[in-house]
């Protein structure tokens, strides 16, 4: 598929019927449903599984299915399932315990700044910024000790790849899960003040789940925690150092322009491209047209958030724009449960970065730049940059 610009959805999937049959790797014809209404009923349908157990699920590819089989999360669960596992993390990602972070997570941006500004130029931003940055926010939330980012980050880029082998993605899968699985035995006999502790406490401790169950919720926290949060912070520079306009107000703009910058770009460049995949539990009518049930479903968030109808002028980068009902962390019961992390990383760094390396720029042509086609998550694999 092609691209109109690197920061939009495939325009193929903008000229398709709003609910219409595509193909995938394996033959499978699932439903693609782009219209944001569309999007959200169906997120929010108690007739719709995220269980990728299900017959008629539709992986994106071979290795992502490999890989869920081997790992389930509570991701890819329903109901009391789903609630139960959800429910043992709900307490540690809340609004006010993602707030009282804010003041450790502006150290280590203004740390990462100030050793941008005494090191050499040109300056490669993903490895020196964009991913430390929430790689060290998830490794102490968690209590995995940062020094082994190495080993997790060069797992999570074979987990997200797109060309994967399905071996090459559950010996990753099994490799992240032993690491961890040993965090939380040892842990269980000697906990601190982290997520990883309590449920080794609790849960491991208690023969309540195995240190593996345990490790698969861990490795789900991790993954997303750091890869996703990353590929927004060099996206979203990306994307600001394209509209000089738009980056001028967040350099200059106070909490609530920050606030409404971080959302629309969420909104404009949503990194999950992959969709929202679900099967059909019972028949569904949507948009004129009925999903049997068993049959695939793709809520395409990325092209939900270019809705004419919802978001006026929706190809448009506009950071005063209130975008906050956007549906890049999904919707209904598996909405995002980091959302609110994410929200305040973003926040630090969008207004933080900036204002203090004002004239920051690429040092490449952005025509150069390698934007991150062949992953799950969607970015750039390196961002050079000199002020």
């Amino acid at each position: 598929m092609t691209r109109r610009c690197p920061f939009d959805p495939p325009a193929e999937l903008g000229e398709l019927p709003p609910v219409s049959r595509v193909r995938l790797w394996n033959g499978e014809s699932p439903w693609l449903v782009t219209r944001y209404d569309d999007v959200r009923a169906l997120l929010r349908d108690s007739r719709v599984s995220a269980d990728s157990d299900r017959p008629g699920y539709p992986h994106q590819s071979a290795a992502s299915a490999a890989r869920r089989h081997r790992a389930k999360s509570f991701i890819t669960m329903d109901g009391a399932e789903h609630a139960a596992q959800r429910k043992l993390l709900t307490g540690d990602f809340l609004v006010k315990k993602m707030e009282a972070l804010r003041p450790a997570i502006q150290r280590i941006v203004d740390d990462l700044v100030d050793r941008l500004l005494a090191g050499p130029k040109p300056v490669d931003l993903v490895p020196e910024f964009a991913l430390p940055v929430p790689s060290l926010v998830i490794c102490e939330l968690l209590g995995v000790p940062y020094e082994d980012r190495e080993l997790f980050q060069d797992i999570t880029k074979v987990m997200v790849s797109t060309t994967a082998t399905p071996a090459e993605a559950v010996r990753a899968t099994e490799e992240l899960l032993a690491y961890l699985g040993g965090l939380v035995e040892r842990k269980a006999t000697a906990p601190g003040g982290d997520v990883l502790s309590k449920l080794a406490v609790t849960q491991y401790a208690t023969g309540r789940m195995t240190a593996e169950e345990v490790a698969s919720m861990g490795q789900l926290l991790l993954v997303a925690g750091h890869e996703t949060t990353a590929n927004m912070i060099a996206l979203g520079t990306v994307a600001l150092l394209a509209h000089p306009d738009q980056l001028a107000l967040v350099r200059d703009g106070d909490a609530d322009l920050l606030r409404r910058a971080v959302e629309e770009l969420l909104r404009y460049l949503n990194i999950t491209h992959t969709g929202r995949r679900r099967v059909a539990t019972e028949d569904i009518e949507v948009g004129g047209e009925v999903i049997r049930a068993g049959e695939g479903i793709i809520a395409a968030g990325d092209v939900a958030n270019r809705d004419e109808a919802v978001f006026e002028h929706a190809d448009r980068l506009d950071v005063t724009r209130e975008a906050r009902h956007h549906v890049a962390f999904g919707y209904g019961v598996h909405q995002c449960l980091g959302q609110t992390l994410a929200r305040v990383e973003l926040q630090v760094v969008y207004g933080t970065l900036y204002r203090r390396i004002p004239d920051l720029r690429l040092a490449v042509p952005m025509a150069e730049l390698a934007f991150k086609d062949d992953m799950l998550v969607y970015g750039v694999h390196s961002l050079p940059v000199t002020w």
